[in-house]
């Protein structure tokens, strides 16, 4: 056994003892587990994703740390949870918060973002796309370890009055380049934009620029096409079956493919590491409009597996093998600790990493029993251990939203599991065997065997996390007007400034 040990050891040291790789992480915005063809989707719309698992890992098992994007992305680029890492809100109990443009908080100072510390090891690196981590300037990424941005602290919403509201800023490093609809336009009515070939062209560039260079880099890509509103170029529009969110995700597919044949052209795909994941599980209450999350029940903004399970492929010629599959629960997180892995940066040891690495899964295929905790909010929802799924609260939204058209498991309602009401289910919990039922349709009765055993394993590893659970203070609680995007950095050399109106700090409202 120890032979085999070492013999392990001396193969990772080799992965990365020259040089460190270079990193390429893509992660989308609402793209469900169930929109790429390799993982069942029926149009067959994704060749280049198609091709880029044929060609690495499949992790099929793979989760978000959250069901919706801003406390989602701060977990994996901090390793750590969003209870932990301040991303979430006390205003209620179990309540989704993100950074829309009033909110007064972002990522802390306090919090290490992997990037920071890739920077100890000579990387370039560059944020292509959404933040949403702050859009205040102190929380923006070239003050979190990223030498360049091309992209936006906020969702691509609007188009808004610059009055009452403003347009949303598209950076070019630490300087404005322009807003949302009026320098970077959406076509509300048919869905065009370029933006998507921007974000490819940005990413050839720094591509090219850093091969050139000879220094490692980490290019974290994170478009936001199929987030709504959807948007696609004009040669993508209207040639989905899936009507405008296929076209979004057929562009989104063919900037993988740009970027992947890029990398083997410049003779580096031997030596980067490229992943390929989505933030959150897709928008099931958009409907047609929305991601598919194949067989997981609901999605976006819900604790179920279809609002936290994730498309997940990782690609590294000569080191991860082609047309493998690792049942491995993974997370998003543990992109934080296999970074620093790669870079052969010790993780800092004054907190809590959630993430591990995962270089003994990609090399070696190694899998290792771990739990994953699915969070909304303030609360611990459900954990998962194994095959097994434990709810200890269910809630998908109030009845009142419901009523009036927010439907966040829309044609799935499940009795006494799809609860309109806060639940509170810790006294005993719903259990749920994921191989079986991977729908969580068909409760394990609680006087079974198979539950009493199933408990026996998940409950110890609840106890033990809230008794050493240490919460960061929360950064989604107030929110103000004046903090929006008036007057972003740069706003003078465009001559877009705009009025700013006074502070009124209150509470952040948040129906989810």
């Amino acid at each position: 056994m120890k032979c085999i040990e070492v013999t392990i050891w001396l193969f990772l040291a080799a992965v990365v003892s020259a040089k460190p790789p270079n990193m390429v992480f893509m992660l989308m915005d609402d793209m469900g587990w169930g929109d790429l063809g390799v993982y069942g989707n029926a149009a067959k719309e994704t060749p280049n994703l198609d091709k880029m698992a044929a060609e690495g890992m499949l992790l099929p098992s793979f989760y978000s740390a959250n069901p919706l994007c801003s406390p989602s992305r701060a977990a994996m680029l901090t390793g750590r949870l969003p209870i932990r890492n301040g991303f979430y809100s006390t205003n209620a109990h179990a309540r989704n918060a993100y950074t829309p443009q009033n909110i007064v908080g972002g990522i802390p100072d306090s919090e290490i973002l992997f990037p920071e510390l890739l920077l100890q090891a000579g990387y370039a690196t560059k944020i292509i796309g959404k933040w949403h981590l702050g859009q205040q300037p102190q929380y923006h990424p070239l003050k979190h370890g990223f030498h360049e941005w091309f992209g936006s602290p906020n969702c691509h919403f609007g188009p808004y009055n610059d009055v009452t509201t403003p347009n949303i800023p598209v950076y070019r490093n630490a300087s404005m380049a322009g807003r949302y609809y009026t320098d970077f336009p959406i076509n509300r009515s048919t869905g065009e934009s370029n933006l998507t070939q921007l974000y490819i062209q940005e990413a050839v560039d720094f591509i090219h620029k850093s091969v050139g260079a000879g220094s490692p880099f980490f290019l974290y890509w994170t478009p936001d096409a199929t987030h709504d509103p959807l948007y696609a170029s004009k040669t993508f529009l209207r040639t989905s079956s899936r009507g405008l969110y296929g076209d979004a995700v057929r562009e989104l597919d063919y900037g993988v493919g740009v970027i992947l044949k890029l990398l083997t052209q410049l003779g580096v795909a031997s030596d980067t590491l490229v992943i390929f994941s989505s933030d959150n599980g897709g928008a099931t209450y958009a409907k047609e409009m929305g991601g598919s999350n194949g067989p997981f029940l609901c999605g976006k903004e819900t604790t179920f597996e279809g609002g936290m399970r994730e498309p997940t492929i990782a690609w590294w010629p000569g080191t991860v093998a082609g047309g493998t599959v690792s049942h491995q629960l993974g997370s998003m997180m543990d992109w934080f600790s296999t970074a620093l892995d790669l870079a052969e940066i010790k993780e800092p040891d004054d907190r809590i990493i959630d993430g591990m690495s995962l270089l003994p899964i990609l090399v070696n295929g190694t899998v290792t029993d771990r739990p994953v905790f699915y969070y909304r909010g303030d609360e611990l929802m459900a954990v998962r251990y194994q095959m097994y799924k434990a709810h200890y609260w269910t809630w998908t939204n109030s009845i009142d939203e419901f009523n009036h058209g927010t439907d966040f498991c829309p044609g799935e309602e499940i009795a006494n599991v799809t609860t309109h009401d806060q639940v509170n289910h810790t006294s005993q919990p719903l259990l749920f065997h994921l191989g079986r039922d991977p729908g969580e349709k068909y409760l394990i009765k609680p006087k079974t065997a198979e539950y009493i055993e199933a408990m026996k394993l998940i409950q110890p590893i609840v106890d033990e996390h809230h008794k050493t659970l240490v919460k960061g203070a929360p950064q989604l609680n107030y929110c103000d007007p004046a903090v929006m995007n008036w007057a972003p950095p740069g706003c003078e050399d465009l001559d877009q400034c705009l009025p700013v109106p006074h502070h009124d700090q209150t509470l952040c409202y948040w129906p989810h």
